[in-house]
């Protein structure tokens, strides 16, 4: 038998080292932390980044607006504290609007990720479903920032922004929105107001000083501007409706907190009805509710004018006092005047719907 060369042995044995080594540096990196963190450097800020724009983000849908033609509604996609995504859930159809539609409805979307506001322009021949999309999306933005609010977990207030119902005037609609802090009103300011004509001039001059006198007072309760009696009527009552939004959104939220932490405190919330209109003015109603009982009732409006003040006058106390007592909307009617408590009745029972009563 020949004998194996002793160049190729140690040629041999070289090789089964190399190899050996091989190995060992190709088994190293999953045993070497370091080595693999290294390795898999990509991955764990793609993780973070999902994360983050889960926390600080998600899929909020706006109130459904109606509009002469149909619905509109909003969802809008967050991420990052920014608007990734616009779509309308809602949209007018059949006939032409499906045309309007289709035109209108991807230039709003993208106006809404350009601007990241619900301040854009209208769709030059879709006007209603414009205006629609607008008021759908500013409910859905006003959501986002009350949830973005509640998620706070620092000590300080969390700023939210509500705004109010839309409300009907002689001359237009007037509709404010509010910025809250700490319980207090830092920011207010109109998202319609009356325009056209003589119009244009009456807002110029009634809202800026309505907004100062919203932020000075913290209330509803301001003055009316003089020469603006409508639009300083219509912005009290839609920027009652905001705080009342506010209010509840920071009850609920306070009240999950102490449900949580074992607390069994209701929170009070107040809730202000619909107007109902009568044949001698618009009544509407204001409660506040606690443990699912009537705390207070007042009225936000009342006829008045000449024989209506004296009713109004007599009537109200009587209302508010029977509302307390019942804990319902099921209330007797006050003599000599009838219409003025049906419309209590309709604006308290719709308060109480709101406040789930």
């Amino acid at each position: 038998m020949k004998k194996s060369h002793p160049i190729r042995r140690v040629v041999l044995a070289g090789a089964a080292t190399v190899s050996g080594i091989v190995l060992l540096l190709s088994l190293k990196p999953a045993s070497d932390p370091g080595s693999a963190q290294a390795a898999g450097a990509g991955a764990p800020p793609a993780a973070s980044a999902q994360g983050g724009a889960e926390a600080a983000g998600g899929t909020v849908t706006g109130d459904a607006a109606q509009t002469q033609y149909g619905a509109v509604q909003v969802r809008l996609t967050l991420a990052n504290g920014k608007i990734a995504k616009a779509e309308a859930v809602q949209a007018p159809k059949g006939g032409q609007s499906d045309q309007i539609t289709a035109n209108a409805i991807p230039k709003l979307n993208q106006a809404v990720v350009t601007g990241q506001t619900a301040n854009i322009d209208a769709v030059s021949g879709a006007t209603y479903t414009s205006a629609g999309y607008k008021k759908s999306l500013q409910s859905a933005i006003d959501k986002a920032n009350a949830g973005a609010g509640s998620q706070g977990s620092g000590g300080s207030a969390q700023a939210a922004t509500v705004t109010g119902d839309a409300v009907q005037t002689q001359y237009g609609a007037v509709q404010v929105r509010v910025t809250v802090a700490g319980g207090k009103i830092t920011k207010a300011e109109t998202v319609q107001a009356p325009k056209g004509g003589q119009s244009d001039q009456v807002t110029a001059n009634a809202v800026p000083k309505l907004n100062q006198a919203a932020v000075a007072a913290g209330t509803a309760d301001i003055d009316a501007v003089s020469g603006a009696t409508y639009t300083s009527a219509g912005y009290k009552e839609s920027l009652q409706s905001a705080l009342d939004k506010a209010k509840a959104s920071a009850g609920s939220a306070q009240g999950s907190g102490s449900q949580a932490s074992g607390g069994g405190a209701a929170q009070a919330r107040t809730v202000t009805g619909s107007v109902s209109q009568t044949q001698y003015g618009a009544v509407q109603v204001r409660i506040t509710v606690a443990d699912g009982k009537i705390t207070k009732a007042e009225t936000v409006q009342a006829p008045k004018g000449g024989q209506s003040d004296q009713v109004t006058a007599n009537a109200v106390p009587k209302l508010n006092q029977a509302a307390v007592a019942a804990g319902s909307a099921d209330i007797d009617v006050v003599s000599g005047a009838t219409y003025t408590s049906a419309g209590y009745k309709e604006s308290l029972q719709s308060a109480l719907d709101q406040a789930g009563g």
